[in-house]
């Protein structure tokens, strides 16, 4: 099979930062299907790792997490599918990614994929949206339809978990909804997502929000720069608030959250893929976000196809995505 892998540390400014290769075709076992991948999505945590992981001498990563495609083989003990099912996922941080024809990935993390979705719309959205879907509900605990009177913050809107934190608060939650956004396209995008309102992170948060005439906040996603925006993050916070982390590029002072009583959750969407008691949470949620897909609610955040999946494009995904203005997410289709 092709394959795209690195096996040294590069800038994506250099040609030979990715690779096209070639590899044995896996075999599927126990809870494993095998996927003959069509389409992908580049996310910051593919350039953080072809960035920092230094892969073994004589050893090959194959980078990748989101993912669409069919499914050609399954494992012994897999129940969730079979050869032919059309499926997406984001994959799991220690295995072998989804730049390659084909890829071995747990059934219990992945979702059939939206029929009404080509594959790189729906490979699109499987990495940001369990990102979202797991600090909203699970690290939050909003409740589905709840919230009502309380004030959701974004600061990274645009961005590929931003752009499917706004739909799922607006769409199954009462929560209002306040994305970050300081250029035209950004506000626009984050508008046409369902945001209520839309402020400037580059101004002083508090202030911010009292333009806007709303309350401290009940809760607020930092979903970019956390260390930067961390201290207005604390002041900006309700009594007895949650803050959620998704990175951080920094150390966090969380001593102000005392006098709030104030909370900090990471989400880590990699956690459950390692194996967890609840692991099949992933495979329920994205099926929930597939069906949701498909009724309209929901919608795709896809917004440029770069190309093939091949080192050359990669590479140019690669630098897309580490200049960090990206607004939703790029995909690439084919081999």
């Amino acid at each position: 099979m092709k394959i795209v892998g690195f096996r040294e540390l590069l800038p994506a400014t250099d040609p030979n930062a990715l690779l096209d290769l070639e590899a044995p075709d896996p075999v599927a076992t126990g809870h494993d299907i095998l996927v003959r991948v069509k389409a992908v999505s580049v996310n910051p945590v593919d350039t953080k790792v072809r960035g920092r992981a230094q892969p073994a001498p004589g050893e090959v990563r194959v980078l990748g997490f989101d993912a669409a495609g069919v499914v050609e083989a399954v494992g012994e003990s897999v129940t969730l599918f079979a050869p032919g099912d059309e499926v997406f996922y984001a994959g799991a941080i220690g295995r072998q990614g989804s730049n390659a024809e084909l890829q071995l990935v747990d059934e219990r993390i992945v979702g059939r994929k939206p029929a009404s979705l080509d594959f790189a719309q729906a490979a699109a959205m499987p990495l940001t949206f369990i990102t979202a879907w797991e600090l909203l509900f699970d690290r939050f605990g909003v409740q589905r339809e709840g919230g009502q009177g309380q004030t959701l913050v974004i600061i990274g809107g645009a961005g590929g978990v931003g752009s499917a934190l706004i739909q799922l608060a607006r769409k199954l939650t009462k929560l209002t909804v306040v994305a970050s956004a300081s250029r035209d396209e950004t506000r626009r995008w984050v508008e046409e997502l369902g945001a209520h309102h839309t402020f400037d992170h580059t101004k002083p948060l508090v202030e911010e929000l009292k333009r806007l005439g709303l309350d401290a906040p009940a809760y607020i996603a930092c979903l970019t720069h956390s260390a930067q925006h961390f201290p207005q993050v604390s002041e900006a916070i309700a009594l007895q608030g949650k803050i959620g982390v998704i990175e951080a590029d920094g150390d966090l002072n969380i001593r102000p959250l005392q006098a709030k009583a104030a909370s900090i959750h990471w989400e880590y969407m990699f956690a459950r893929p390692q194996g967890t008691p609840d692991m099949i949470e992933q495979h329920r949620l994205l099926t929930e976000v597939a069906d949701l897909v498909d009724r309209g609610v929901l919608r795709t955040t896809l917004t440029q196809v770069v190309g093939k999946i091949r080192a050359a494009d990669l590479l140019e995904a690669h630098r897309i995505v580490e200049r960090a203005r990206t607004v939703g997410k790029v995909a690439l289709e084919g081999f």
